[in-house]
């Protein structure tokens, strides 16, 4: 099956074409955009077809797109962007045959089985076996879906876990709930762990330390992604305001990715997806992320069995968006035909 595939998110949506049998995913006209550059998905997704000369239905009959948003139906109103993605007005508009809309986390867990060893870092081994799995991801904001074990196999399902109610446990970070509180409301874990949060809990050490943004760094942040000026600048040791931003976020992070595991009992491992994680592995593995997750009380012998992999392949949710729209097409022709001629297709 060839289909178009995209991963949109809050700052760069990526398209490409997929080639897929329902397991494995050869990608190709792989294209990343700045989601901000475009007033729509359909305007994104016309430049990429003139960009390419791809043509639907000729060259992908098929659509499927891993949206950073709740999925109701087939209609996304996207959490970080300002679209509205309606499946059959697209089908209508682009001449699809057929597409399918889920969410990006949904996504990243239908390519998981498409990903080899060399795409997985193993953060903590655990205890490989068969159960439920789950991904929570860091990136713009904090994603997280699960992996439903029926004895089989693994069914992928979306969750917005990422904007449940952040957890304060010591004085310092009840002062960042203040903190927080004064600027939003209400504060999730997204607002904590995530490239946003980054931004949030630098400008919160900041206030704390009554301190002011280098000139250094302000010309970064006025350059580039602020969040990766941060990481970059706590890495090298060059800002103490970014170190102490960085190890609480990494502590965070770890602390919400066992609270997903714990919730899932993920002993089929829990996966680590988002771009904070795979660019930020060496300060990741020598973090506090791991204290955060095995911190968990009476838990803490069960986290420990739950394997830890970061996912490295930043197209995953393209890979699992081309696994997700093959299975539940194939599913379609089955209820149809009746005739044996499609192979039902394994979830995961």
């Amino acid at each position: 099956m060839r289909v178009l595939v995209g991963d949109i998110g809050g700052t760069k949506t990526g398209l490409g074409v997929a080639e897929t049998d329902g397991t494995a995913v050869t990608l190709r006209e792989v294209r990343r955009y700045p989601s901000g550059d475009f007033d729509s998905l359909e305007s994104l997704v016309i430049a990429y077809l003139e960009e390419t000369g791809q043509s639907p239905p000729r060259d992908c009959p098929f659509g499927a797109f891993a949206v950073a948003g709740p999925v109701e139906g087939r209609h996304c109103r996207t959490t970080n962007l300002p679209w509205e993605i309606d499946a059959d007005l697209f089908e209508h508009l682009l001449d699809f045959r057929a597409v399918g809309l889920l969410n990006d986390l949904e996504a990243v867990a239908w390519g998981v089985r498409a990903l080899g060893p060399d795409d997985l870092a193993v953060l903590h081994p655990g205890e490989p076996g068969p159960g439920n799995a789950c991904v929570v991801a860091a990136g713009t904001g904090l994603g997280e879906a699960g992996l439903f074990w029926d004895g089989a196999r693994h069914h992928p399902f979306a969750t917005e876990g990422g904007h449940t109610d952040f957890a304060p446990v010591d004085e310092r970070e009840f002062a960042l709930l203040g903190y927080l509180q004064q600027r939003f409301g209400r504060v999730s874990w997204e607002r904590v762990a995530s490239g946003m949060g980054i931004g949030n809990l630098y400008e919160f050490f900041l206030d704390r330390h009554r301190a002011a943004t280098p000139d250094w760094l302000a010309a970064e942040f006025a350059a580039g992604d602020r969040a990766a000026a941060i990481a970059a600048a706590a890495a090298a040791g060059r800002c103490p305001v970014c170190v102490e931003t960085m190890e609480l976020f990494f502590g965070l992070y770890g602390r919400e990715a066992g609270n997903m595991g714990l919730k899932h009992l993920a002993l089929g491992g829990v996966y680590l997806g988002g771009g904070i994680a795979p660019k930020n592995l060496a300060v990741l593995t020598a973090s506090r992320f791991l204290d955060g997750f095995f911190a968990k009380g009476r838990m803490e012998p069960l986290m420990r069995r739950m394997p830890v992999r970061v996912i490295l392949r930043t197209d995953t949710p393209l890979l699992g968006a081309a696994r997700y729209i093959c299975a539940v097409r194939g599913a379609a022709a089955l209820r149809l035909t009746q005739d044996g001629h499609v192979p039902a297709t394994d979830p995961t």
